[in-house]
């Protein structure tokens, strides 16, 4: 299966809808902030000032959906945009009304994680370097914090100290962790879209045999008729100088179509119980054999023999998720690939063995992840791990358990070991 490298930061856009109405929360909560420490608390306040800085605040938040439709999505340098212009006009708030004093300064970093859930990369790092740089000049802000008549609180220099320490380091851990979060979530919904997709592959695929048979069925009408009809032409022109072998072609051509459409209408009868049911034996040997041709031994252990093999429904999920697994042992294998089949009244296993270099111990742990390369080989560069993360998908899908682990000193190679209860094998499809 062909892979791509996978670019973290594309794709990764904010609706304006979204900017909008975070800007309304925060309108509205600094206009509630204001009015309740001037008018409730009665502490002195630059009114006019805060009243002009929200009011420039609300006033971009009309014009915005004028000039944009509502479903728009804005490039990273708009966004980057909007939310230095959101950062800017709380920092000059805070800045007014006590600066880092001010209790609501830790609001500062609702613009930078904003930032790094849905923007890339270098814009959510220069974001929240202005975060800092805001911080940092509320440090040393000359406006007092609003409070009674009298002297207003004065922080002791260590005391700002300790503020602006504990807000930058918020800053830079909720701007970390939020776009690692956001990364995986969107890396993962990116490779379950994938896996999807070669789930409904593999379906239409086993699906045109069907489709073979019914086309035959249908055709086999209209075919006949024009069998019949040049029957009559080879008699009545079969002679002719001028139509004779063009008739004569005809009814070749006719019955050659007759005999195709009843070979495809015979494959399809005998074959479809084979198609809907497979005996174990039967999935294990359509799983290896196309890979049998590359010039490494693929040997079948069958440690339970045939007798009281399970049977199930064919599940191309399943098909798909073995194929990929010994495709990657036969691609890292030196001379062998070792596949032992096990079953009881209890359960079904499938290890798969190879005795290549094996995973790297630093990729064992997070193996199956999308995007995470599976292993190296000095031939290779080594997959992305979505071919993997596809297969274990679809197999836990039909309730596997999967087990990456690497051999000993005496058998070195990859193993990888899939179990399933026994009645989840037989009874899904």
């Amino acid at each position: 299966m062909a892979e791509t490298p996978f670019q973290p930061d594309h794709g990764r856009t904010l609706r304006l809808t979204t900017i909008v109405r975070l800007r309304w929360l925060a309108v509205t909560g600094q206009a509630t902030a204001v009015l309740v420490t001037a008018f409730w608390m009665r502490f002195p306040m630059p009114l006019m000032t805060a009243g002009l800085l929200i009011a420039l605040l609300a006033t971009a938040n009309l014009v915005l959906p004028l000039i944009y439709p509502q479903a728009h999505r804005l490039q990273p340098r708009a966004a980057f945009a909007l939310l230095f212009i959101d950062l800017a006009q709380l920092a000059a708030l805070l800045f007014i009304t006590g600066g880092i004093a001010n209790p609501f300064t830790l609001l500062v970093c609702v613009p930078v994680i904003v930032s790094s859930a849905s923007q890339p990369r270098t814009y959510s790092i220069a974001l929240a370097g202005l975060g800092i740089a805001a911080v940092t000049a509320l440090a040393f802000s000359p406006f007092p914090l609003p409070w009674y008549d009298g002297t207003p609180p004065t922080l002791p220099p260590v005391l700002t100290l300790g503020f602006w320490v504990a807000i930058v380091s918020t800053i830079i851990f909720a701007a970390f962790y939020t776009y690692r979060v956001s990364l995986e979530a969107s890396e993962l919904a990116e490779a379950l879209a994938a896996t999807e997709l070669v789930l409904q592959r593999e379906k239409h695929l086993s699906q045109l045999d069907g489709l073979a048979a019914a086309a035959a069925h249908e055709l086999g009408t209209p075919l006949a008729t024009i069998s019949v009809v040049a029957k009559e032409m080879v008699r009545e022109l079969g002679n002719d100088p001028r139509f004779g072998e063009d008739v004569q072609l005809l009814r070749s051509q006719s019955e050659r179509c007759r005999d195709i459409l009843r070979q495809i209408t015979t494959l399809s009868a005998e074959d479809e119980a084979h198609m809907r049911h497979l005996p174990l034996s039967s999935m294990i040997e359509e799983v290896i054999a196309p890979h049998r041709e590359f010039g490494i031994r693929i040997r079948l252990v069958e440690e339970s023999g045939r007798a009281g093999e399970p049977v199930g429904n064919r599940n191309a999920g399943i098909l798909y998720g073995l194929g990929n697994l010994v495709e990657n042992a036969v691609d890292f294998a030196r001379d062998e690939v070792v596949i032992t089949v096990r079953h009881t009244p209890e359960m079904v296993s499938l290890t798969i063995s190879d005795d290549g270099e094996g995973f790297a111990p630093d990729i064992l742990s997070r193996i199956g992840d999308p995007y995470v390369t599976k292993r190296q080989r000095e031939d290779s560069a080594g997959g992305l791990g979505l071919g993997l993360f596809i297969a274990k998908t679809l197999l836990e899908r039909s309730g596997a358990t999967l087990t990456f682990e690497n051999g000993g000193p005496d058998q070195p190679g990859a193993r990888v070991q899939i179990v399933w209860p026994r009645a989840m094998l037989e009874t899904r499809g």
